[in-house]
């Protein structure tokens, strides 16, 4: 496939190379500074740019009737006008806070473990989300996903950025620390005891290789997608 790279940081870059690894050709490198380029000389986009800019990629991608596979976060109250726009132009779309095999199965533990202690109102939530210091955004899209999965199962209303005396409310600290691609865990505490689940990222490469694979399996696909769809777990 002939890709274009939406943001050209740390990200883009770990992306350009495992995508160049699996036999594909990268025509475009847009970042913050980039005038002017034509999208349409790509099959696919990735973008992993900033929030500020990350609709505007996404919408002209869709009005070319190129596909795009977007991780940036930050940017989700126009989520919404994004799904709404590819299925006006038939086109394809795939959104996800974070594109790593074993986030998405993290996810999915998430959900069971938060139906499980959906009747233990003895348990108080929290969360707590690290990333290296030049991510703009925080709570984390992955803490944001986190956070819905639980409120979907339980009497949680709505998350809170740092601490909440509300029982309807999910805590989540973000912590910025250099050179922390990023570490996530989800915690029910009593008095008695508590229980824990963690993922923690060692490299960046888990995010860009489910990327690549996301692009790859969205290739010639018409619609709106998740990371479910594209690992089969729904």
């Amino acid at each position: 496939m002939k890709i274009a790279l939406l943001g050209y940081g740390r990200m883009g870059k770990t992306i350009e190379q495992i995508a160049l690894q699996r036999g594909h050709e990268i025509v475009l490198k847009v970042d913050e500074h980039s005038k002017s380029y034509d999208i349409k000389v790509a099959d696919i986009a990735i973008d992993f740019s900033i929030p500020s800019i990350a609709f505007n990629n996404i919408t002209n991608c869709l009005n070319n009737n190129v596909p795009v596979v977007s991780g940036t976060t930050g940017w989700l109250d126009k989520y919404k006008d994004a799904t709404e726009l590819c299925k006006e132009k038939n086109g394809g779309f795939i959104y996800a806070s974070n594109f790593s095999l074993g986030v998405n199965i993290f996810f999915e533990l998430n959900e069971y473990l938060a139906k499980m202690m959906n009747n233990l109102n003895q348990y108080k939530i929290s969360m707590e989300e690290i990333h290296h210091t030049k991510k703009l955004d925080a709570p984390s899209g992955t803490a944001i996903t986190l956070a819905e999965g639980i409120i979907n199962h339980t009497n949680k209303k709505n998350w809170v950025l740092d601490v909440t005396n509300k029982d309807s409310e999910i805590p989540i600290v973000a912590k910025r620390i250099a050179d922390v691609p990023g570490t996530h865990s989800v915690e029910y505490k009593s008095e008695i005891d508590s229980i824990d689940i963690k993922h923690t990222a060692f490299t960046r490469d888990g995010f860009a290789q489910g990327a690549v694979f996301a692009a790859e399996w969205l290739f010639g696909k018409e619609g709106v997608f998740t990371m479910k769809d594209v690992l089969g777990l729904k």
